[in-house]
């Protein structure tokens, strides 16, 4: 072990020291490198059109530092390292464009704003970006579900609560669900892009500048929806993160359910679904193996993600109200990566469920054991027979339960047996019609009518509406997209009008 002198000697005694430069600045600098660069210079070469605009710079000035913006954010980022003369990539930066322009102009770029408020404006890009492509994918993953649920609306299924067989149930109606669920995931995700998607800037250190600067001007050249108003809460305010890290998380849990569902379906045991070669990898010991990797990894994906999220909330938990550096530079990459594996996670269900195939005679026959059609007893006897409810719950117990003892299945039961049965704890008969119809599943989905039922008419209604629901919402997120393309055309038209002189 080194001796305190030789720890210090090594370490410097000046700012960055070099465990702070090897474990902490190096890492941070590369995150910035990869995640934020673009975004940097998207807010610089929007501040100094702005600066231009409000007469805080002159046009020769402006068009001096924009040809130098424009030659620096050229440059091949994924080229940089990180060296000890500058503290971050903005300060590099900062100095290449020094090298091109002179130092006391390039000087002039950071007039009337802050790192806090260009800070908090970079993360709030990176984020709005990571949304729209995860509400892209969530929306693929969306109509392949309709489209298989289309395809199974009269798919008869064994539905299972407690882990055990149920009632019967429909493979579009399962399929259906897992929509809907993911639909209000992907609101939910565009509830936390309409609080992301708002301007800091002008914000500066936390009490706005003195510089008579348009906040409104830089908003509509970064394609930002709004301003956060209040200059303290546009840098103090971190519940833009929370959202952002709630929706994928709430996304990331939901979709972890289903897809442990799946991978129970895909089993040899189950059989109800058989995953698509390309999506299988077979054992490299056990050739009779077809193992469902690609469920797998999207399940351990899954969580990786929402334990990337939930990082995120943890280390935003008891920090102050103020800006502050672990909750930006430690913190935002948690939400990239959470975002990332949530994309990896879609995109992989969404091959995944497009292409499975459906073994509907197993799911047909399976359908017909364990009793699960017996609460339709209990509605016929009730409904049809005038028995008390309770008392009819009571009997179709007790069919369940001679049934099960007699080892048999409740469609290998006569009618006349079943009577006998029935007659034990209530004077009431069923014709054979009747019977017949209370242990067929397909007519127990069928008689299940009611708004949001299984019954296949039902389903297929419901999906028609999802299908238009899932139209418009593609509509919006193209129209988004759209939007922000015509900001970004919009901010380069301003650069080159200042470049060209005119």
């Amino acid at each position: 072990m080194k001796t305190k002198d030789e720890f210090i000697r090594d370490e410097g005694v000046s700012f960055p020291g070099k465990t702070y430069e090897e474990h902490l600045l190096r890492h941070v600098f590369n995150d910035q490198r990869d995640y934020l660069f673009k975004e940097m210079f998207a807010i610089h070469r929007a501040h100094v059109v702005m600066l231009a605009e409000q007469d805080i710079l002159g046009k020769e000035e402006a068009e001096a530092i924009l040809a130098g913006v424009e030659k620096v954010r050229k440059i091949d980022y994924r080229q940089l390292n990180y060296d000890p003369l500058y503290e971050d990539l903005f300060f590099m930066m900062e100095s290449r464009l020094a090298d091109e322009i002179g130092a006391d102009l390039a000087g002039k770029v950071h007039m009337a704003r802050s790192r806090n408020d260009m800070g908090v404006a970079m993360y709030r890009l990176v984020l709005r970006r990571h949304i729209l492509t995860l509400i892209q994918h969530a929306l693929l993953l969306g109509g392949s579900l309709l489209e298989q649920a289309k395809d199974h609306a009269e798919t008869v299924m064994t539905a299972y609560t407690h882990t055990q067989p149920a009632q019967p149930t429909t493979l579009g109606h399962y399929l259906l669900a897992i929509y809907d669920v993911v639909n209000r995931d992907v609101r939910r995700l565009w509830s936390a892009y309409e609080g992301v998607n708002r301007s800091p800037l002008g914000a500066a250190a936390l009490a706005t500048t003195s510089f008579p600067i348009s906040r409104d001007r830089v908003r509509d050249l970064l394609g930002f929806g709004g301003i956060v108003e209040n200059s303290y809460d546009a840098i103090a305010g971190g519940d833009y993160l929370l959202e952002t890290a709630s929706a994928v998380m709430t996304l990331m849990i939901n979709s972890g359910r289903w897809i442990q569902d799946l991978l129970l379906q895909a089993t040899r045991e189950f059989g109800v679904i058989r995953v698509a070669d390309p999506y299988v990898q077979i054992s490299s010991i056990m050739p009779q193996k077809r193992n469902p990797v690609s469920i797998e990894h999207s399940r351990s994906l899954a969580s990786s993600a929402a334990g990337e999220a939930l990082a995120a909330i943890q280390m935003i938990h008891n920090t102050p109200f103020g800006d502050i550096v672990d909750t930006e530079d430690d913190l935002q990459p948690h939400l990239y990566r959470s975002y990332e594996k949530a994309s990896r996670v879609l995109q992989l269900m969404h091959a995944v469920i497009r292409t499975m195939e459906v073994d509907a005679q197993k799911t047909s026959k399976r359908a017909n054991q364990s009793c699960i059609t017996i609460t339709e007893l209990s509605d016929v006897l009730a409904r049809d027979k005038g028995v008390p409810f309770r008392k009819a719950h009571q009997i179709a117990s007790a069919v369940s339960k001679k049934c099960t003892s007699a080892g048999k299945e409740l469609n290998e039961i006569p009618v006349t047996e079943a009577n006998e049965w029935i007659s034990t704890v209530y004077p009431a008969s069923l014709t054979e019609e009747e019977w017949r119809g209370i242990v067929c599943p397909r007519e127990f989905v069928h008689r299940r009518k009611i708004q949001g039922g299984p019954n296949p008419e039902e389903v297929k209604r419901m999906i028609s509406e999802r299908e238009e629901e899932l139209f418009m919402m593609d509509q919006t997120h193209q129209n988004e997209k759209e939007r922000l393309r015509q900001a970004d055309q919009s901010l380069d038209r301003a650069v080159h009008h200042f470049i060209a002189g005119k």
